[in-house]
This record gives C-alpha cells, structure tokens and sequence, in this order.
C-alpha cells in the first residue's frame, strides 16, 4: 500500500465523523460535517503537523501506537482498524501483545457516561481515552505523549496525580500497580513496548526494581480517593476500575455519594473543568 491510500483512509474516516459522535462541540462555520484535522489530532495526542503529512501522503511508516490512536479517534470498527494497519505498512497487535482497540460497543457505554469522570487504560495501565471531566478532575493528558501516558511511570518517576496519599496508602499503591503491571506481563509476553517500559522503570527506579523483584503478582482495582483540585477544593471520590472481558481494557470510574458536597463539587467542575479544557 502506498502513502497516498493511507492519507485517503484517514480523510474518508475523518469526514464521517461528526463532532458531536465524539463529544466535541459543532459549534463554529465547518465546510464539511465530519472532524477537523485539529479535532482529530487533539483525540489521537499526535500533531496536527504531523496528521496533515500523513493525509498528504508526505509522511510514512506511523508506529503502531500512532496507528491505534487514530483508530480510536475515528470510531473505527474492528475491520476497518485492520485495514488502516494494512495501509500503513504494519501487521495489526497479535493476541500477544497489549490489546489497545476500545470496541465500538464499549466506546457506545463511554458516550453514555457524560456525567461522570471516565478513563480508559489498556492493560499495562497506559491511558487511552480521557473523557472531558476526566481530565478536569485529573488533569488534561492531552499534551502527554510515550511513557508520560503511562499511570505505573508517571506514579514512580513522573509528575504524579492529583490523589492524596498517606505515606501506607503510597506505598501500598505503588506496590498494587506494579503487581498488576507484572500479571500483565506474564499475560503479554511477546509485547515489545510492555518490555520497554518495564525496562525503562528498571532503569531509572530503584522503587519499581524492589516491588518488582519481589514477584508479587496482583490486581489495581476500586479505591476510595481524595482529589486536591486547583479550583474546587477537595474531593472524596468512589473510584471503581472496571475489566473489559475480552479486551483487557480498565475502564476507571469517579462517583461521588448524592447529596453531599463532593457531589456538589464534581458538578461544578462539570461546568468550569470543562469549559476551561474547551478555552
């Protein structure tokens, strides 16, 4: 396949996605009804540089994870995400790699959660999909890219989260999360960017090397959360991590108990979080 067919697939997908399909406002004079090249950019996490050469054919040999994201970002179903691997020169992820693909039935039960902070990570905790009150209570990814993405380095080496921690409530999460990448591992063993990132926290993270040589193998799931936000205060938040059978995707939760001022709180932010994401 050429690079010409590549940028024709990407501008087909992306002319028949309308803006409100992916939870986008279709404010504003558009001269066709699907995304823009900027909209699409801003759900993949690539340049809008480097999609423009892509569509134009003056750009070749996207990686796999470029590939995947623009996959999600079109709605593609499990065809058609094949197909864009095949034109862009790759062979889709086998059953033993990470599996990176959210289902259109899945991204149907995302879209219905608009009210509520969601995100979406793959297997070996890298985030895929952050709904817009996910990313005013978490913070906007939209700007990470490579292992920034990644929930177990940006805990041990990165800027970290929002969520408060006791000194025991920090050790034991740490702890929870590389079990979990580590249960991963033995499930993904032929996954090439799994082994980097391991092999990148063994480098430069004496933490992950002692929980890791341990050989605790475990699970990261529901929790109760204090969130420090910047501009409504602090949350005490449900957080539940539910397991998409089939896909390995975790799809994390944020709720808070109706009728307290937490639940005041994390409606406020659907009102100011969001629009400040938008500006």
């Amino acid at each position: 396949m050429t690079a010409s067919e590549l940028g024709q697939a990407l501008r087909r997908w992306r002319d028949r996605v309308s803006p409100e399909t992916v939870g986008l406002p279709a404010g504003g004079h558009r001269r066709a009804a699907g995304l823009r090249r900027e909209e699409v950019a801003l759900l993949a996490g690539v340049s809008v540089d480097y999609l423009t050469r892509l569509e134009q054919g003056r750009a070749t040999n996207p990686s796999a994870q470029v590939i995947e994201a623009l996959a999600r970002a079109l709605r593609l179903s499990a065809a058609e995400r094949a197909h864009l691997f095949e034109v862009a020169g790759q062979a889709p992820p086998g059953s033993q790699t990470v599996p990176g693909h959210i289902p259109p039935s899945v991204q149907r039960l995302l879209d219905r959660l608009v009210g509520t902070p969601v995100g979406v990570y793959d297997a070996a905790w890298t985030l895929l999909l952050a709904n817009p009150l996910y990313a005013a209570l978490m913070g906007d990814p939209s700007g990470w890219r490579g292992l920034e993405r990644n929930a177990v380095w940006r805990n041990l080496l990165g800027s970290g989260s929002r969520v408060r921690h006791t000194p025991q409530q920090r050790r034991e999460f740490e702890a929870a999360l590389v079990a979990d990448l580590r249960a991963t591992a033995s499930r993904y063993p032929a996954d090439a960017h799994l082994r980097h990132l391991i092999a990148q926290l063994r480098a430069h993270s004496a933490r992950f090397v002692e929980l890791w040589d341990t050989g605790a193998v475990g699970r990261h799931e529901t929790a109760h959360k204090i969130i420090d936000h910047p501009q409504v205060g602090e949350l005490t938040l449900d957080c539940d991590v539910l397991t998409v059978t089939g896909s390995d995707l975790r799809i994390m939760v944020y709720t808070a108990e109706p009728g307290t001022d937490d639940a005041e709180r994390l409606a406020l932010l659907g009102v100011i979080g969001t629009q400040n994401l938008v500006g």
